[in-house]
């Protein structure tokens, strides 16, 4: 087992919208403050989204990107990881607007298409900031996150092959562990990979902690020691499942975009006090947090110098 472990933190995402917690970053000022406060608690890579600041709404707009980008960049020595996945009701031109201006180390990458269904959320509510919410919300019981093949081929040569980035490749179930051996087979991506197991998503693999074993097994099976595992879970089973993936040598991933709470009936106050919860699981249980540069070592990274902001 690694003594260091990665720390990500995904600081606000497609998932939850701003009226769910008065503490979710929407302003490129409140998602810069929350970046840095989590940088300096421990998280060496920061996985971020944006968000149109007067709507709220999701967006990958290179104009909402650079509003926040290189005041991070000043602030603080992470790893910025952009999505690439943005929200499933983009086209895949406007989700890669962001990350192709900027150019950064690291970006995300979604490994198959899905159904992405929120719809239940919607129930847990009464009151809501913006009008698109509910319906977007409502809407996802026909929501298809396209990811496809080409798709797949058509990022990892934007952002890879012509930009020099590396891929957190987020793996919701087991068939996507076998697209990216797919893709590793033909020589489009190489080693190591950096695999983000996403649990807890009605539509990819359940938060169940068989499953998180067999994603370990089968990628243990595809990948032999060319790869890092990152676990997150959705909801309430955030923190244990960090926990467990931290038990077993794994990196974790944690943040108000994946979960709004720090404890049961608890809305975390920040996403810093999420880091710094799963930092302490994991110095308890013999790890040790890996730095940024330590991190950027680990998994191969072009370097923050290289970047286009």
């Amino acid at each position: 087992m690694s003594e260091k472990i990665i720390i990500t933190c995904a600081i606000t995402g497609s998932i939850h919208t701003p009226s769910m917690s008065p503490h979710l970053p929407v302003t490129a000022a409140e998602i810069t403050r929350q970046s840095i406060d989590a940088a300096e608690a421990g998280a060496a890579i920061l996985h971020l989204h944006a968000r149109n600041p007067q709507t709220g709404q999701p967006s990958a707009s290179a104009e909402d990107f650079m509003g926040f980008l290189p005041q991070l960049k000043a602030g603080c020595d992470a790893v910025l990881n952009l999505t690439t996945g943005g929200s499933a009701v983009m086209s895949l031109d406007e989700r890669l607007e962001g990350p192709l201006r900027a150019e950064p180390e690291m970006c995300s990458l979604n490994m198959g298409t899905m159904n992405f269904a929120l719809y239940s959320l919607a129930a847990r509510y009464d009151t809501w900031q913006h009008a698109w919410e509910k319906p977007f919300l409502l809407n996802s019981d026909d929501l298809v996150f396209k990811n496809t093949p080409k798709d797949i081929a058509h990022v990892l040569a934007r952002m890879g092959q012509e930009r020099g980035a590396r891929f957190e490749f987020e793996c919701y179930d087991v068939s996507h562990l076998y697209m990216l051996r797919h893709f590793a087979d033909r020589g489009l991506v190489k080693p190591p990979f950096f695999i983000q197991f996403v649990f807890g998503v009605l539509g990819g693999i359940g938060a169940d902690p068989e499953n998180l074993q067999h994603m370990r097994r089968i990628a243990d099976k595809l990948f032999g020691e060319d790869y890092l595992f990152s676990v997150l879970a959705a909801g309430r089973q955030q923190i244990p499942f960090a926990a467990m993936a931290a038990s077993m040598g794994g990196h974790v991933r944690v943040g108000l975009e994946d979960n709004l709470y720090i404890a049961k009936g608890e809305l975390a106050r920040s996403n810093a006090e999420q880091v710094g919860k799963i930092r302490r699981i994991a110095e308890e249980l013999g790890r040790s947090v890996a730095s940024p540069d330590e991190a950027r070592q680990m998994l191969g990274l072009k370097g923050g110098d290289r970047t286009a902001f």
